[in-house]
This record gives C-alpha cells, structure tokens and sequence, in this order.
C-alpha cells in the first residue's frame, strides 16, 4: 500500500513563538511523525497550502478535490483545520473507488500536550482499513461527513444522530 498524505494547514500545524505574537501555521508535522514511528508502508506528502480552515475558500477546496482525484493512490490521508474539516469532507464526497480520511487537531501538535499524534495514527489505522468513502477521524471515532458536528462546547467532534 502507498498512502497519499495532503496538508492543508490548520491547528495542528500552528507554531506559537511567544505572547506577543500569534499562530502561524509552520512546517507539516505529519511526514516527519509518520518516518519516525517507523511505519510499514510507503506514503507521500504532498502540501497543498497553508491555511486556517476559517479561511478556507470554495476554490481552495475544489482544488483539494482536484489533487485527491490526481493522486494515483486509492488511500488518501489529508491534515485539515478543524473548523473547515467537514465542509471539505462534504466536497470529498463525491470521489468515487478511494478511502480518503481527513484528521486534525484542537491543539497545535507542538503543544506538549495535543491531541495531534493521536489523531493521526487513528487516521492511519481507519484509512487502511475502511472502504472506500470519505471519513473524519478525530477523538477516537470515525465519522461520516454527513453525520458529524464540531461540538465547541465540548471541544470535540460528535455524531449528528446517536
């Protein structure tokens, strides 16, 4: 299996320099996480912006549409801020014959305590062993993008219907 990994920006790719300053989305994490747990599998990674998914626009989003149709990998991974994340799921959609799961974090993966790494080896496990579909994995559950909410109450994704 060869994994296609796209990064589009978001918390979990934040870097916090001091008080004064503010999050600016660094280097992706995901590559270099993934080459050090030494997984068995080859994967790629691509970045494809840098983008608070607040900002995220609808050309933005055709365009991931766009490089997840290219990609000649039937199992794609995609970083994704969190508050876009179900729109761009929901875009996703509608490619056909591809597991495509996309995974973030509330907290920047260079916090001491995140939810990043955990997020992403769940994403790893789910995008090997799901159908092909379009999914979100976040807080230990995989969700459909028709059937899931950003809880921000809670700080966490939930399911619409229980």
């Amino acid at each position: 299996m060869k994994l296609a990994v796209f990064t589009t920006g978001g918390t979990i790719d934040k870097i916090y320099f001091d008080k004064k300053s503010n999050y600016e989305i660094g280097d992706a994490v995901v590559g270099p996480l993934l080459k050090s747990m030494g997984v068995g599998f080859d994967f790629v990674v691509e970045e494809l912006m840098k983008v608070d998914s607040l900002d995220m626009t609808d050309e933005d989003r055709r365009y991931i549409v766009e490089c997840v149709n290219a990609s000649s990998c039937d199992r794609v991974l995609i970083t994704h801020g969190t508050d876009g994340m179900i729109e761009t799921a929901r875009a996703l959609s509608m490619i056909q014959g591809k597991t495509i799961v996309l995974t973030g974090a509330l907290q920047p993966a260079a916090f001491a305590h995140n939810d990043a790494v955990f997020n992403i080896g769940g994403s790893v496990a789910a995008v090997q062993t799901l159908p092909s579909g379009c999914y979100i994995v976040m807080n230990g559950r995989v969700f459909t993008p028709e059937n899931v909410i950003k809880n921000l109450e809670k700080n966490r994704f939930e399911p619409l219907k229980n």
